[in-house]
């Protein structure tokens, strides 16, 4: 019989130590690791839970660098923000100040300030965070707002802003130097005024007359262009009686002109003189009159028409407003005369509607809007068709959202936009079409002169139109014009469901109107010793301190600010919240993956034991012999 040996290695025994070494080995990793595993397969079934966190855990660390970057471009526009409500409240509180000393420039020291302060705010509008630029929306690589010298000054090929304004002056102005009305005297005993072009954008528009003129005879304002005229009829007036005249400037600001006679010696300022003569000629106070309404006229042409016109220049260069003049029509009543808002859209000879008028089925096609014409019982966008023409522009005003009204004057049709380019009026019918020719509009679509507007023609005393200047005019905002919010133009994703919206543009309302009114202000220069001179500044300055006062309704610097805030705390919150989470996800790793060190001491204890045991086992089986065993 032969007697196998004991061969240790391949014994159940030692097998067993050597699982005992490796379990060992494995324990004193994680001992010193804090790991279960230096793999996955050893980590357990809870290691799916661990790799979903650490994915998690990275999305957050992204998010976390995103709210850092964003932050730093909120904190720098917040701050250029605030600098313009300080460079605004400084120019305000110079153009409240009644102080009109003028210096050889023909400048206040608040307009000198202003000035100073355009360029400052130039500056504040093309700050940049690294290479972006924070107020140019989209367009993050270009300059927001061109030079300030030349926005003023122009370059030499295109005109700056001083330009502008001076071309707007002299067509407001006029030749004559009264605001483009003429003024006759078609008997001895009458006077009449009129605007010298019908349709034209420039200078002074009668509004209203009024007079309580004993035995006088006002006709008008009526016509086209439109005039009126006062005959005394060969009647002196009373002492204290008044003829007032209201004017709207281009602007559209009014003011009133009101003469009073007097037998007073002096004639007192405001008033024209009563003959006296004997016997007493009413011809005589006609010619007064005349005189006292010329001196009237030009003064308020020389002042608040001034000033009107630079405000309004500033709007021209500025501003994407525009509008579309329709040529002067008549009604077809008997006899004709100019259509006004009171005119209906259809109706027949004589009355006072258009012709060829709408008819029922006729549309328009308003900024992709439609408008339908009904007999009766408009709802809607409908009208009827015996509706006015200020109806029809009403309707027009609520579709294009204009904050300017549409209006009608001298049969003329004016109607205005706050977005040029995106005006279009058309008729989708051949009725609709013919009735917008009898409104004064010959072509459709309906547009808008493009801006920055120029004055038409040369010289700017006579011209009667204002046309698309942006080939020989400097464009001042440089960064993206496009549709949509000036915030939607900076977007980023804070977390795995919420973005927020943090962009800028210069050319936000609220940015704009204070950078044109700071423009105006600190551009416009007058002679030092002219005879206006004090009423021109006097009332620039009232209109600049309207201009910049907030206004219901108005985008506000303050708004923008409050917008970016809200992005601020948005990102704020999920910030919050990811570091809560953060949290919560390094647990459940902790938890999937470390080993506990009490536990782990334990079980090599309990090893080392199980393996001293062992080798006692073996030290005995070694000593083992045939002699022992028998």
């Amino acid at each position: 019989m032969s007697i196998s040996s004991i061969n240790y290695s391949s014994s159940v025994l030692g097998s067993q130590i050597r699982n005992i070494n490796q379990q060992l080995t494995d324990l004193s990793t994680q001992l010193s690791t804090g790991k279960l595993s230096q793999n996955y397969s050893g980590m357990g079934t809870n290691e799916g839970f661990a790799i979903a966190g650490r994915a998690q855990l990275s999305n957050i660390a992204a998010y976390t660098d995103t709210i850092t970057n964003v932050n730093v471009s909120i904190n720098l526009a917040n701050t250029a923000l605030q600098s313009l409500t300080k460079i605004r409240s400084t120019v305000q509180t110079g153009s409240a100040n009644t102080a009109q000393d003028l210096n050889v420039n023909g400048q206040t020291i608040a307009q000198n300030t202003a000035a100073a302060q355009f360029g400052s705010m130039v500056g504040v509008l093309n700050t940049q965070t690294g290479n972006r630029y924070l107020f140019s929306g989209t367009a993050v690589n270009t300059q927001s707002v061109a030079d300030s010298g030349d926005i003023i000054n122009g370059t030499t090929t295109q005109a700056g802003f001083k330009t502008v304004m001076a071309e707007r002056q002299a067509a407001d102005l006029g030749a004559n130097g009264m605001g483009r009305l003429v003024q006759t005297q078609p008997t001895p005993s009458s006077i009449q005024m009129s605007e010298d072009v019908a349709g034209s954008p420039f200078g002074l528009k009668i509004k209203a007359v009024s007079s309580t003129l004993t035995g006088a005879t006002v006709t008008g304002p009526s016509g086209s262009p439109v005039s009126f005229s006062v005959d005394l009829n060969g009647i002196n007036p009373n002492n204290g009686d008044k003829l007032s005249i209201q004017f709207t400037l281009p602007d559209g600001t009014t003011e009133q002109i009101e003469l009073t006679a007097s037998s007073a010696t002096p004639t007192p300022l405001g008033s024209f003189a009563i003959d006296a003569s004997t016997p007493v000629n009413p011809n005589n106070t006609a010619a007064n009159l005349n005189t006292a309404l010329n001196t009237a006229i030009t003064k308020l042409a020389n002042t608040s028409l001034v000033a009107a016109s630079a405000v309004t220049a500033g709007d021209n260069f500025f501003n994407t407003d525009s509008s579309a003049i329709g040529a002067a029509k008549n009604n077809q009543a008997t006899p004709a005369a100019p259509i006004s808002g009171t005119t209906a859209l259809s109706g027949t000879a004589p009355s006072d509607s258009i012709s060829p008028g709408f008819s029922a089925g006729d549309t328009l096609t308003v900024n992709g809007t439609t408008l339908s014409f009904v007999a009766s019982g408009a709802t809607g966008n409908q009208l009827n068709v015996t509706d006015s023409i200020q109806t029809l522009l009403g309707k027009i005003d609520r579709i294009t959202g204009t904050s300017k009204p549409s209006t009608i004057h001298g049969g003329s049709i004016t109607i205005n936009t706050d977005d040029a380019a995106s005006l279009s009026i058309s008729g989708s019918t051949p009725g609709a079409i013919a009735a917008l020719g009898a409104l004064g509009f010959s072509s459709s679509p309906i547009t808008a002169t493009q801006p920055p507007l120029r004055v038409g023609s040369s010289p700017a005393s006579s011209a009667t139109t204002l046309v698309n200047g942006s080939a020989t005019t400097v464009k001042w905002y440089l960064g993206n014009d496009g549709p949509g919010s000036a915030r939607s133009t900076a977007m980023a994703r804070v977390d795995d469901s919420v973005t927020v919206q943090y962009g800028a543009q210069a050319n936000e309302d609220a940015i704009r109107r204070q950078l044109q009114a700071i423009a105006v202000f600190g551009t416009f220069s007058t002679s030092p010793t002219g005879q206006y001179s004090g009423g021109q500044v006097s009332a620039l300055s009232l209109r600049v301190t309207q201009a910049l006062t907030q206004q219901p309704g108005q985008q506000r610097i303050e708004d923008i600010q409050t917008d970016i805030a809200m992005a601020q705390n948005t990102m704020k919150d999920a910030s919050t919240r990811q570091t809560q989470a953060k949290a919560q996800l390094q647990t459940i790793i902790d938890q999937a993956e470390s080993a506990s060190p009490d536990q782990v001491a334990s079980e090599i204890l309990s090893l080392q034991n199980a393996l001293q045991a062992s080798y006692q086992v073996t030290s005995n089986l070694a000593q083992l012999s045939l002699v022992k065993f028998l």
